[in-house]
Formats: C-alpha cells, structure tokens, sequence
C-alpha cells in the first residue's frame, strides 16, 4: 500500500530545481511533487528517453515506487525472478544461491516482490507520473552549465543562456555531473579496469533451458556475465563484465560480435547459445568507471544524488535502486521543517555511509565473481555468503521511514 501522502508533516513549500531527468531525478521529482513542492527538471537531451537494458528492482527501491502509486504498473512492467544463482563459468557448478520471489521469501522477509523491468519501461512509467503532477515541469533540450546561489537562492545558467531561479538545487545529471564540479571539486571519472557487454536477445531467438525465470551470474577468469528476464520473459538480458584496457566510455557503442564471442569462448552452453542467438549489429560494450567517494555533497542550497555522487560497479544490481532511495530520503529530509542548508546536511549524513559501503562491496563483488581458480572461488563465496549479507543489511532498508538523525 501507498504512503498517505496528505498525511505527511507539511513544511514550507519550495521551487526545487533537478539537473537530469533519469532514473534518479524522476523519482526525486515524483516525490517532491507529490509533497507539495514545485519542481523543474532540467534535462539536456531533446527527448526524453533512456538508454540501457535491463535493472533490477529489490524491497528497498520498490518500496518508493509503490508510494507513488505505480505498483500496478511496476507489475504489468516487470518480470518476478525465483532466485539469484552463482555458477562456474564452464560447469555450470552452483556456487551460492539467493531466493528471491520463491516462496515469496523477498515479500515475506522485506515487504515487496523483487523485479527485474527494463529501463526504458522503468522510465517511462516515472515520467508519466511526473507529468500527470505537471505536465510542464520537464524543461528538454535543457543543458545546464553551471549554478550560482545566494543566501536567498539558488539560480541554474543553460548553455543557451536561459536560467532558472528557485530554492533548492538537485544535481541529478550522472557519473559526468556539471553539478558535482562546484560541490565537490573538478575530480573526473576513473576508468575500473573493467567494460560491460550489453546484449538483449528475443525469447523465440533462444533454448527454452535459457529461458529459467532467475538471475543467473556466471563467474569466471577475470570475467562474469550476468542473465535475467525481460518484459513477461519475452526478452532475455545479458550483461557481461570484463576486465580489458580503457576504451570509449559510452551506452551506445557498438562492438563487433566477434569480440563478444572471443570474450566467452570456452564458456558454459548457456552462454554460448544466448551468444549464438545475438543480433550481429546489436552488440553494445561500454566502460566502467567510478569516482572518488565523498562525505561532503553538498552547499547551502544545492545536492547531489544517484550516480552524480555515489557511482557503483554493478556487481550488487543497487546503482538504480540507491538512486531511488536517495530520492526518497531527501523528500524527507526537506520535509523536515529546518533550514535548507541543514536539511541538505541531514540528507547526506544519512546517505553517505551506506551508499559508500554499497560502492565498496560491489567492487569487492567484482573480485569475488572474477577468481580464477574453482577451488579458491568456492571457499570465497561459502565466506562472502552473499545471501546472509543481502537479508540483513541491503534489501531490509526502509527509505521511507528509516531514522534521519
């Protein structure tokens, strides 16, 4: 069920501008609209769309969009996976194995079921309940420069020269974030050693074997792929993660199929048949980078959230859903009564900690999916213990009513 959004605490209503109309800034907007707030999003593309294939969605993300009143097109959008399975690359030996929606262990022990939807559809949905509060608020073609402010205001400067005045600031605009250089400094992306294969193959295309309604990560030398449902099982999604020197960091970059094919020689059948099955010409390969964590992000009247202050390796499928959270959590925090400046302070002191520990263990995850030999990988997992952390700590977050000292 849906927060009862005219029982929350009222506080000053503000003119709340966000650089960035993706995963992250949507939901911000949708929850700040949805508190009485007028919002801007500023988003430098002509359209509005997103790029990318397939993410997952545990409690702690769905969770918000269930307040915003989209579960029911969350259900219609997403696939409801059993279980994550780690298996050897060549073998298929089960390593570790993480129920999810069997049993309905994921709504049981967090709240929700665990989904897996694709970007776009994701997108789509946020965007039509921003534009149902006001169809107005997404300003395109819309690429900011930089920002100014005052004890009185924040004001946003376009490239073409326009500006926009309010109260507040949210710099959602990415891992190369125009906002983030005047909070944090003129630090760049870093590249990880490691570029990500992205490839969606239509079910009829496939084995019904490949088809299995799980998350199937496939762990091997200095590589691992990563296989799941789309779209009511109708598109499967592979996402692999190899480690090779720097190359164009970029979503839409085509690669020649032969590269994926040499990258999984030697690999599983599965593998090799969801390969086999890949549009030649559809075969995208973009870099992987990070940047330098931070405790401080932001001034007086200007934030950051999601990947423009916290980017992640994917390794733990949580870089959507802590932007989601971000979103939520700094609702909240400027729900809060208190000055702006304080309400910002409130937000990353709460955020900052455990989004750095999600970036670290992610990386670690990526070491972990990557070791060579069995033996060694068998005895890292039975240590790491995946499932045990993930119930714990990660799904069980409550954005929504978590304590915000």
């Amino acid at each position: 069920m849906g927060v009862d959004w005219a029982e929350e605490p009222g506080c000053n209503k503000m003119k709340v501008l966000i650089v960035g109309a993706g995963l992250g800034g949507l939901t911000a907007a949708a929850c700040l609209m949805k508190r009485g707030h007028e919002v801007v999003v500023l988003e430098q593309s002509p359209e509005l769309g997103e790029v990318g294939a397939g993410i997952q969605l545990s409690a702690n993300a769905v969770k918000v969009v269930d307040s915003l009143g989209l579960r029911d097109e969350l259900d219609r959008a997403g696939v409801r996976p059993l279980a994550y399975e780690f298996r050897r690359f060549d073998t298929g030996e089960m390593l570790h194995r993480v129920p999810l929606n069997e049993d309905d262990t994921h709504e049981r022990l967090h709240g929700t079921p665990y989904y897996h939807v694709h970007r776009r559809d994701l997108h789509r949905i946020l965007a039509d309940a921003v534009q149902g509060l006001d169809p107005g608020c997404i300003r395109l073609s819309a690429r900011t420069v930089g920002f100014a402010e005052t004890a009185s205001g924040v004001s946003v400067v376009l490239e073409d020269g326009r500006e926009f005045a309010g109260d507040v600031l949210v710099g959602a605009d990415g891992i190369k974030s125009v906002i983030r250089r005047s909070i944090v400094g003129s630090d760049r992306p870093v590249y990880t050693g490691q570029a990500a294969w992205r490839v969606v193959v239509p079910a009829e295309r496939l084995p019904a074997e490949v088809m299995r309604p799980v998350v199937t990560v496939w762990c091997g030398p200095r590589n691992h792929a990563v296989v799941y449902l789309l779209r009511a099982g109708t598109l499967l999604n592979f996402v692999g993660c190899h480690e090779r020197e720097w190359e164009e960091e970029s979503w839409t970059a085509r690669r020649p199929w032969g590269e994926l094919q040499q990258d999984y020689a030697g690999w599983h059948p599965e593998v090799q048949a969801i390969i086999a099955a890949t549009e030649r010409d559809q075969c995208f390969r973009w870099a992987l980078n990070s940047r330098e964590l931070r405790e401080r992000w932001s001034t007086a009247r200007a934030t950051l959230l999601g990947d423009a202050i916290h980017p992640t390796l994917p390794y733990m499928a949580q870089g959507a859903v802590m932007a989601i959270e971000d979103a939520a959590v700094l609702a909240r925090c400027l729900d809060g009564g208190e000055a702006i400046a304080d309400a910002l302070r409130r937000y990353e002191r709460n955020r900052a900690p455990r989004t750095t520990r999600i970036v670290r263990e992610s990386a670690e995850h990526g070491e972990l999916f990557h070791i060579t030999d069995a033996a060694e990988m068998r005895a890292a997992f039975i240590r790491k213990d995946i499932a045990r952390s993930r119930r714990e700590w990660l799904y069980c977050y409550e954005p929504l009513t978590v304590e915000l000292p």
